[in-house]
């Protein structure tokens, strides 16, 4: 059975309609499908691979229904692995309706991907996405006609604003229960007689419309095609493709792109009659912030006053978060263990100190950082940000793309990786995953602000920050000089800004902290306890004693942190918790020296990433290159740890 089969079982023995969402990114179909599922969405991959989608029940005008969140698609020829998975799910007709849901601001490049779907006659409904930001540009739409000429329902609808949104979801369902089709493209006199030509060839493989479908992906040269084609027989393939070298030559044009040149001038044609665009007089406004934003001198001055304000707003906020939890829970820790006797008491404190670290230590400096990150991600400035560090990520031998999951590193590795495989080169996705773990996510932040910052203040925050930068580009630089290939040229699509509902930012963060409360902070409390017995049983001690030649003789440090620093692999959220039990104060200053807190955060900011970040490295990369990460990982780590050891003994004490 194909892999996406295990997900998605057929529609015959579903009562629940199952509505998939398909779109372009920067669409807003993932705002429209978050008004829908609000914060009852699950995500999960594809059966057999790392894509990820998204799903949730939802009950809309009385009817409940089953939603899935598709990975951004700008064609159904497949130009990644999110695209191919998609593919091969839509080919599998296991859907009862599609939402397509279209940018009306950039409706004719839109459009291509609508004229592509009627091909698969996959009941679907159109959702004109943005309408608000098509009428800031000028333009009107006729909905009724575009409706005709598409032969499918078609929805305006403003997702930001839950406009329509309901609408479009109850016309999916009709659309699901009629079984109802899109009118097909009509080419040119040429190339639709290479499409019979080519259908008529599977004619005794495959059915009438499956076969016309295939025939229009074969002249397209999609591999995924080609493949189930293969699988039929390979005379017809090679027959199917001698006809379409044909049609490229009779068209002076490549084999892939007589297809893609008729839709393109398909879908201008459709637009330019149901659209009208009347130019607004002045430049518009956003023009003019991109102006600003985008210029080669003031937008990297911009990106670094907003990374550094994004730090100090979730350090204030983190801080003045933290004070308010953490005397409470010092103090109930204290009482709970002095009532009750032995091993107990241990446990008790140990659960208590768990609890209290995740209440008071993590998430006050968690949570903003999420909130922010998700605000800037949501804005569209993250994109603006790459395109701004494309020529510098250049000189380290790395892609623009590359900026967004370093960027998104900071949130969190794990989808930081995983956001690489987005990236067209291989070599670019080795160096960017090899490269992210060098990047302090928030929970190695929070180890950040909560010793570095709430010591010695925000200045030496952002001067471990500026540290962090330099060396993660020295590291590119060598990497890059060893990984054979070189980085191609940067083309992005730059979304427009949008004000995002504060309900959209506010599940994106949801669904990033929900994973820190199922599987982190049980994680946190477990490790807690098992700190507690050890120093109750007097292990830690043996094993601090086992360490010392690392943690004292080459990083200068206690004893006592050495099986902190063991225990920091599995989640770097344990690290400060587990420091303060280890010492037996959170007054870290009074049993630590300056230099010995500047040694200790550097090591664990550059060290071995978490387990989850290296079983995602395993999954993309493979064992090699995840035994190299990690091995440059400690070697940095030690490296910087001792030479800020000698630097502080130097010049601090």
């Amino acid at each position: 059975m194909n892999p996406i089969d295990l997900i998605f079982s057929s529609r015959e023995n579903k009562p629940i309609p199952r509505i998939a969402l398909l779109g372009q990114p920067n669409c807003g179909k993932s705002t429209l499908f978050n008004s829908l599922a609000g914060f009852k969405a699950e995500t999960g991959n594809f059966s057999g691979t790392s894509v990820e989608f998204t799903e949730s029940m939802a009950i809309v005008a009385g009817r409940k229904v089953r939603l899935f969140d598709l990975p951004g698609t700008y064609s159904l020829v497949p130009s990644d692995e999110a695209e191919a998975v998609t593919r091969r799910w839509l080919d599998q007709g296991s859907v009862d309706a599609l939402i397509l849901v279209l940018d009306a601001s950039v409706l004719s490049r839109s459009l291509e991907l609508a004229l592509e779907l009627a091909e698969t006659e996959i009941p679907f409904v159109v959702a004109l996405n943005m309408m608000d930001d098509a009428a800031r540009k000028g333009i009107t739409i006729d909905v009724d006609e575009l409706s005709r000429r598409l032969g499918v329902p078609v929805v305006p609808t403003v997702a930001t604003r839950g406009q329509g949104v309901v609408r479009v979801v109850t016309e999916a369902i009709g659309a699901a229960a009629r079984h109802g089709r899109a009118n097909r493209p009509v080419y040119d006199r040429d190339v639709d007689s290479a499409v019979e030509q080519v259908a008529a060839l599977m004619a005794g493989t495959f059915e009438g419309s499956r076969a016309r479908y295939l025939a229009v992906r074969i002249l397209e040269a999609d591999p995924v095609a080609e493949e189930i084609v293969a699988g039929a027989g390979q005379p017809v393939l090679d027959a199917a493709v001698q006809i379409r070298r044909g049609l490229a030559v009779e068209h002076g044009w490549p084999e892939d792109g007589v297809f893609a040149s008729h839709r393109h001038a398909i879908a201008v044609d459709l637009f330019e009659s149901v659209a009208r665009v009347v130019r607004n007089p002045g430049r518009p406004i956003r023009d003019r912030v991109d102006g600003v934003l985008m210029h080669p001198v003031l937008g990297p001055l911009v990106a670094l006053g907003v990374l550094a304000g994004f730090f100090a707003v979730s350090f204030f906020a983190g801080s003045a978060l933290s004070e308010l939890v953490v005397g409470p829970f010092k103090a109930f820790g204290g009482l709970v263990e002095s009532r009750l006797p032995g091993i107990a008491g241990v446990l008790a404190r140990g659960t208590v100190d768990g609890i209290g670290g995740g209440l008071a230590i993590v998430l006050p400096y968690l949570l903003p950082l999420l909130f922010f990150m998700a605000l800037l991600e949501d804005v569209g400035y993250l994109p603006r940000a790459a395109f701004l560090m494309d020529g510098l990520l250049h000189k380290v031998g790395l892609h623009g793309r590359s900026a967004i999951p370093l960027i998104m590193g900071y949130g969190c590795n794990v989808p930081a990786i995983a956001g690489a495989r987005a990236l067209e080169s291989r070599r670019d996705r080795l160096l960017t995953t090899l490269l992210v773990p060098f990047v302090p996510c928030s929970a190695r932040t929070v180890v950040i602000l909560a010793l570095i910052g709430a010591m010695f203040g925000l200045k030496w925050v952002l001067a471990v920050y500026v540290m962090n930068i330099i060396v993660a580009a020295v590291v590119g630089r060598v990497l890059s000089s060893v990984v054979p290939g070189e980085s191609i040229g940067l083309l992005m699509d730059i979304p427009p800004y949008r004000l995002p509902p504060l309900k959209s930012v506010a599940a994106k963060v949801w669904f990033r902290i929900r994973s820190f409360l199922i599987s982190a902070w049980p994680a946190l409390v477990a490790a807690s306890i098992l700190m507690a017995l050890l120093e109750y049983w007097g292990i830690q001690d043996a094993a601090n004693r086992f360490l010392s030649p690392f943690t004292e003789g080459v990083l200068g440090l206690p004893a006592a942190v050495g099986v902190t620093l063991v225990f920091g692999i599995f989640r770097k959220e344990l690290t400060i918790l587990m420091l303060f039990a280890a010492l037996g104060t959170t007054d870290v200053a009074s049993v630590m020296t300056t230099t010995q807190i500047i040694t200790f955060v550097v090591f664990v900011v550059f060290y071995i990433p978490c387990v989850a970040t290296i079983i995602v490295q395993v999954k993309e990369t493979g064992l090699k290159w995840t035994a190299v990460s990690v091995g440059l990982n400690v070697l940095v780590a030690t490296a910087l740890a001792l030479l800020a050891r000698l630097a502080g003994s130097a010049f601090i004490a």
